[in-house]
């Protein structure tokens, strides 16, 4: 009998709910991935959309251009590595 025991330990607790059921449920909060706060679902979906349409951080002109060149050096350097540039 005591050898049963074992395997009663390695069952879930009786108050947790099954995955099964959780998975149905309608979530109607949620957290703000910047704070942390707590959402309505509509707030959360207002939220997302923000985030999906925040407009491209914009780059100095002379930075771009200098990156470039850095890219196409990388690339010929790859392609001709004997010529020191």
């Amino acid at each position: 009998m005591a050898f049963l025991g074992h395997f009663a330990l390695a069952l879930p607790p009786v108050a947790d709910i099954p995955e099964e059921i959780l998975r149905t449920q309608i979530i109607t909060s949620a957290r703000s991935p910047i704070d942390g706060k707590l959402l309505t679902a509509a707030e959360y979906a207002e939220l997302q959309a923000k985030l999906r349409v925040a407009p491209p951080p914009k780059l100095n002109p002379k930075v771009r251009e200098t990156i470039f060149l850095l890219r196409l050096r990388n690339l010929l350097m790859r392609v001709f590595p004997f010529i020191d540039i």
